[in-house]
């Protein structure tokens, strides 16, 4: 393996079997792992050692996960990447594990295989070392503060829209699937209306419609885009 596609985790869950597991299940690919069965520990952890990604469940003992990632993105000096692991697979669960600024969830039971390709997606797309703001053109997202800007006016932005946009901006300049875009957003809970395209109208009216130039593109038969403005 290529050092480059080595990358660093920190699993943060109190089984210990299931600790166990996906350890070995990424040692086995030649990652590197730490691990801590509580919350406090973890977070220390995750402080100390700047990992490419955390594996954090969301049930810990003492300080449980949503408070672990709260914490992490208030105090660290840079985006640690975060992936929450729970048993619990409510719409609702997911959007408070977002709200803390989790970076995805995958909910249990999973396959190993899924587990393995979005850490390392998270880990080669963030590595740690990259700072909470990203700035493409007149736009810039602060992940620390969840929040987004365009020539320094805030955008309105609802929890949606702003995980579209994050997710938009961290595969710049490249183009986003509507099916991944769904699949991040909802998972499995895929609401019966077509929810992805009124969220795109909404992100559209506050990122673009103030503005001289759009920077959400349809790339049609492809899917979605950003472009940067000058």
């Amino acid at each position: 393996m290529d050092s480059q596609d080595i990358v660093r985790v920190l699993i943060i869950e109190d089984n210990l079997a299931l600790r166990s597991n996906m350890a070995a299940a990424f040692e086995a690919e030649g990652h590197i792992v730490d691990f801590a069965a509580e919350g406090t520990a973890g977070l220390q952890l995750a402080m100390q050692t700047h990992p490419d990604v955390v594996v954090l469940d969301l049930g810990l003992p003492g300080m449980d996960g949503v408070e672990v990632c709260r914490q992490l993105r208030a105090r660290a000096d840079r985006h640690v990447p975060v992936l929450m692991l729970t048993a619990r697979d409510s719409l609702e669960d997911k959007l408070g594990g977002f709200a803390a600024g989790a970076d995805d969830y995958l909910t249990k039971p999973f396959a190993e295989a899924e587990l393995l390709a979005r850490c390392l997606a998270l880990g080669v797309r963030h590595r740690a070392g990259t700072g909470h703001r990203l700035q493409i053109g007149s736009l810039c997202i602060d992940r620390r503060l969840g929040s987004a800007s365009r020539h320094g006016q805030a955008l309105n932005l609802h929890q949606t829209g702003y995980r579209i946009l994050l997710e938009l901006a961290e595969a710049w300049p490249g183009t986003l699937t509507r099916s991944h875009l769904v699949t991040r957003l909802w998972g499995e809970d895929v609401p019966d209306s077509d929810p992805l395209r009124s969220h795109l109208y909404l992100l559209r009216q506050a990122l673009d419609k103030p503005f001289a130039t759009a920077m959400l593109e349809t790339v049609h038969g492809v899917g979605f885009r950003l472009v940067a403005d000058s």
